[in-house]
């Protein structure tokens, strides 16, 4: 289901500032090699996170979901001088690409690669979180979003991909266990006075999160 006209997200793309070599080959790679290329972030989306970084310019960054590290590229570079971004992928193959690019970045002593569940691994975690990308597996999507929140500061941000699950939240009443588990996180994010959030319609949508 499109659920942005094709040929505006190709004219946004087409006005937007390309991503770099590396991550233009990150993006080629995945499509012609990865079975579930539709995973990764699109350039559009990307980019998004670059400058979303840029702007906040945080210390801490926290990624639940490498996949083979586009996103996770995009996210460093607003790191501050000394920031680091720590970034969890379950899939070991994925985690051994993402290394590979990862290394031949110039920001590669600023990302930390963790491979496990990352419900494991984040308790493990001794950090305070300026911004937050939650990319991962559908269902665990609340969870993720419960144990990482506290370890959020004040006017920090959590961004939450794929919040409108290919248009399947939109139906009614909504079906499938990771559509339901999407739009029950949003109804839960909408209701938690903790926060503030406006979700973006870009690619497969997007929540940003503040916390109060």
């Amino acid at each position: 289901m499109d659920l942005i006209n094709p040929l505006a997200e190709a004219y946004a793309e087409r006005c937007t500032t390309p991503v770099d070599p590396l991550l233009e080959e990150v993006f080629e790679y995945t499509q012609r090699h990865h079975s579930h290329a539709h995973m990764m972030s699109s350039r559009l989306q990307a980019k998004f996170l670059e400058i979303f970084s840029i702007l906040l310019q945080p210390s801490r960054i926290l990624e639940v979901g490498t996949f083979t590290g586009f996103s996770g590229l995009s996210l460093a570079k607003g790191l501050k001088e000394g920031g680091k971004l720590h970034t969890i992928e379950l899939r070991e193959e994925d985690a051994k690409t993402a290394k590979g690019y990862f290394q031949r970045s110039n920001l590669r002593d600023r990302i930390i690669l963790h491979t496990g569940n990352a419900l494991q691994v984040l308790p493990e975690l001794n950090e305070t979180w300026d911004l937050v990308f939650i990319d991962a597996d559908k269902t665990g999507y609340l969870e993720y979003y419960q144990l990482i929140l506290p370890m959020v500061r004040k006017g920090g941000v959590i961004l939450a991909d794929n919040v409108l699950y290919h248009g399947q939240v939109l139906t009614e009443p909504v079906t499938g266990k990771n559509a339901r588990a999407i739009h029950e996180f949003n109804e839960f994010v909408g209701k938690d006075e903790r926060v503030e959030q406006v979700l973006v319609p870009i690619r497969d949508g997007l929540m940003v999160i503040r916390k109060k």
